[in-house]
């Protein structure tokens, strides 16, 4: 693989002024959003939107039925309206009339035709065709019929059809996966629809260098306005990759990029206080926002196979839980950025999270001393040492919790892996207590719940947790529509984890970005969802 490129050359910029017919902005740069993504894209097919590159990139280029705004309620997208039948199995989504794919040559005269219902229903049938080997077939795999599972009723007139109620659909409708994408193209195309995307976004594919570059040029025919004016307002977007941070970050300020995001343990002290804000050095000169990110660090026990004995005993497991100083975590190791999880495995900034109701775990000595004293281990004597598996990312993390744990006697040794070695390893019980994050695939506290519902394995339910009580209150919030009542199951099932310690919930995260001046608008949300459309260059 060549090393990527962060510059774009002069040839390269020429093309990018005349492929986008950029304007001039008031400050005389290209009306053009220029940024770094330093792990790349693998492909802009939304069937395989599995990781925020490919999520950020598909974003542009695609639509769905419904999308989430900056509080992540559900919004329309494509679907104008919807109707959920009173048994909550049967979704109905009315269609606008007015969206059309990009233009491509397979469509007549070259011009991209209309968006039916139909689209739709080939486009989430592809999600779970064994053929295509989408990374998204969980989505609707088990939850819809089995032989009419989406249906069109007429051009604009879309069904899905549940095989039990699913509460979270809407939200999970919203995920790139489910944008629709016309037949004919991804028929022409194949495999390689993944660098030649056809879709209803915002933008459309101009270049795409894939080692060095991505190239996206205004839709000119997008069908979503802002206040009476066509979205969107920029040019075009301007992406490079490059792997390191540092450079990425030198680009930045030296105002080559618009955008940086990410705590990277290398240069963090150099742009951030210890108290979380940006240093006054970069204060005046750019835009900083922080705010929730819907991604819980935990550790996690493998109850199933536990290679200590000692792990069986809830009691140890609880110790461990208040034997870790999440707040000293935060402080010096991630500079402020992030908060404590005292409250459970749903994070802050979802719906349902409230440290009133949920007995969380926070630093407290004594208790830990009076639980080992219980669980019959007094300063973690008969205990022996505890494999914690993590990978290099997050070695710092874990050497910290180690010191902290053997204060009170518990041993821990570090077990330093590759990180698809830990995914394995914690898919196939081979990992008896591990370092793990769970970021929101879609916004509804479900999402960390089912973590721990009994009818499912690894993934998601890497613990191998087993509770009847907990598992009734799962299938009793699937099918409850009231928000009020959901989320007191959902206070209900937080408590009965917690008690039972198949996890440490170590800290919720927080997206924490920069912008240039020049940049107005750009909206922050909790999924850390790239969203470009009605921002504004000036």
């Amino acid at each position: 693989m060549k090393k990527a490129r962060v510059l774009i050359y002069p040839m390269l910029l020429l093309l990018v002024v005349q492929s986008c017919t950029c304007k001039r902005s008031s400050s005389g740069d290209n009306n053009v959003f220029r940024f770094n993504m330093k792990d790349g894209i693998t492909s802009l097919d939304p069937a395989f939107a599995k990781d925020q590159a490919t999520m950020w990139g598909t974003n542009q280029l695609f639509n769905g039925l419904v999308q989430v705004d900056e509080q992540l309620a559900v919004q329309p997208a494509i679907a104008k309206s919807w109707v959920i039948a009173p048994d909550a199995k049967t979704y109905t989504f009315i269609l606008r009339d007015d969206v059309y794919f990009h233009d491509d040559a397979e469509f007549e005269g070259g011009k991209g035709r209309r968006v039916v219902a139909q689209d739709f229903v080939y486009s989430l049938l592809r999600l779970i065709d064994s053929n295509v080997a989408s990374t998204g077939g969980w989505l609707f795999n088990g939850k819809v019929e089995d032989d009419k599972p989406f249906e069109a009723v007429n051009d604009t007139t879309f069904v899905i059809h549940l095989k039990v109620p699913f509460k979270p659909l809407l939200g999970l409708l919203t995920l790139q996966y489910c944008s629709v994408v016309p037949k004919e193209v991804v028929d022409k195309y194949g495999k390689d629809f993944r660098k030649h995307p056809i879709g209803t976004g915002p933008f459309k594919l101009k270049v795409w260098d894939e080692n060095n570059y991505l190239i996206l040029a205004k839709n000119e025919r997008y069908f979503e306005k802002k206040d009476g004016k066509q979205l969107p307002f920029l040019d075009g977007i301007k992406i490079s990759f490059g792997a390191d941070k540092a450079m990425e970050f030198d680009n930045f300020t030296n105002g080559k990029l618009d955008y940086f995001t990410g705590v990277d343990q290398n240069i963090k002290d150099k742009i951030f206080t210890k108290e979380g804000d940006i240093k006054p050095e970069y204060k005046e000169r750019f835009n900083f926002d922080k705010g929730p990110y819907l991604n819980t660090e935990y550790l996690g026990f493998d109850l199933a196979h536990p290679a200590n004995a000692a792990l069986k005993n809830k009691k140890v497991r609880q110790a461990i839980n208040y034997g870790i100083d999440r707040e000293k975590l935060i402080i010096f190791l991630r500079n402020k950025i992030g908060k404590a999880a005292n409250a459970g495995m749903v994070p802050y900034g979802l719906p349902g999270f409230d440290p009133s109701k949920v007995n969380g775990y926070s630093y407290q000595p004594e208790k830990v001393k009076q639980l080992l004293i219980e669980a019959g281990y007094p300063n973690g004597e008969g205990i022996g040492e505890i494999k914690l598996m993590t990978n290099p990312g997050y070695l710092d993390l874990c050497t910290a919790i180690k010191k902290d744990l053997e204060l009170f006697g518990i041993k821990i040794t570090l077990e330093n892996v590759p990180p698809p070695f830990l995914r394995e390893s914690m898919r196939n019980g081979k990992a008896s207590f591990f370092r793990a994050s769970w970021i929101g695939d879609y916004p509804d506290a479900e999402n960390y719940l089912a973590l721990f519902y009994g009818g499912y394995e690894a993934p998601p339910n890497y613990t191998f947790f087993k509770n009847a009580a907990y598992d009734k209150l799962y299938e009793q919030l699937m099918q409850t529509a009231d928000a009020m009542k959901a989320n007191e199951l959902v206070h209900q099932m937080e408590n009965i984890v917690l008690e039972e310690a198949p996890v440490v919930p170590l800290f919720y995260d927080e997206v924490v970005r920069l912008t240039s001046k020049r940049v107005k608008n750009m909206p922050l949300n909790a999924m850390n969802l790239m969203m470009l459309k009605e921002v504004v260059i000036e």
